[in-house]
């Protein structure tokens, strides 16, 4: 009988998150996958220590880098040094890399909420009587700040990004596996933010999320393109998160779940016999 892929999950089950239980998706998923899969799990802060005795590691709900920033970065330094298999893979541009990708994508001119990093450079937002301001290497909105428009230039550190302060009508978000789309779900609230219910993109919404797909080239993976629909009627990227995105599986019927849960395994297969072993 061949031997099983044998995978090490990362997940921190007892962060707690505003609004979202990580730790039922992670447990939801890992019985699931277990039906493919040897499996076993490990806080971020043990990922290096253990990575070497698994096909791949898998990184999931873990939790905000910054929570354990010496221990990721160690991890990561390892897993690319030994060659170590990690899904999502290492190479993303977006939230795996921190926020520089917001201010490429807006000097690319791409449907993206106008982003600068620098005091000089404001006049190149909209006008607009407050601004969002938020760490380079922030994550779950932690340190982001709105501030009137005569303060925001106190706020400019070179640490941080600014943004004008949009009055979306909602917030939306595309899963894909792989460069497969999934589902779509939205917060028709704005001020419930993981308050989701279930969304059918139109086709120009789906194009939308899947040029910043392509943009970020993974080959393999989860990612989930969060956007706001502008008051002009257009959809604006907030975020791309390619690192560990939690996936709102509690919003889904069981059909959907089942259908993710299947397309995560074909991805993981697909990604192991990709590799040399």
């Amino acid at each position: 009988m061949p031997r099983r892929p044998a995978l090490l999950y990362v997940t921190d089950l007892a962060y707690r998150a505003r609004g979202r239980r990580y730790c039922d998706e992670d447990i939801l998923l890992t019985a699931r996958l277990r039906e493919d899969f040897d499996l076993a799990l490990c806080h971020p802060r043990d990922a290096a220590a253990l990575a070497a005795g698994f096909d791949a590691v898998v990184v999931r709900n873990s939790g905000p880098v910054l929570a354990h920033q010496e221990a990721y970065d160690a991890f990561r330094e390892q897993a690319l040094r030994d060659g170590t298999r990690v899904y999502n893979p290492l190479t993303g541009k977006a939230d795996m890399a921190g926020k520089q990708y917001l201010l490429d994508l807006t000097a690319a001119g791409h449907p993206v909420i106008p982003t600068v990093d620098r005091a000089e450079d404001l006049d190149r937002l909209p006008v607009t009587d407050r601004y969002v301001v938020k760490p380079r290497l922030g994550a779950d909105s932690i340190g982001l700040r709105i501030v009137p428009a005569d303060e925001v230039r106190d706020h400019v550190d070179g640490q941080v990004l600014v943004q004008p302060c949009v009055d979306f009508t909602y917030e939306v978000s595309f899963y894909f596996v792989d460069h497969d789309f999934q589902y779509a779900l939205y917060a028709p609230h704005p001020d419930l933010r993981w308050a989701l219910e279930p969304y059918r993109p139109t086709p120009d919404d789906l194009a939308f999320a899947r040029r910043f797909v392509e943009w970020n080239d993974l080959g393999h993976g989860i990612q989930r393109v969060d956007a706001c629909r502008a008051p002009g009627g257009g959809l604006l990227l907030v975020e791309l998160e390619d690192l560990n995105p939690y996936l709102s599986l509690d919003a889904l019927d069981d059909e959907h779940r089942d259908a993710f849960v299947g397309a995560m395994k074909a991805s993981l297969h697909r990604f192991l016999d990709s590799a040399p072993r």
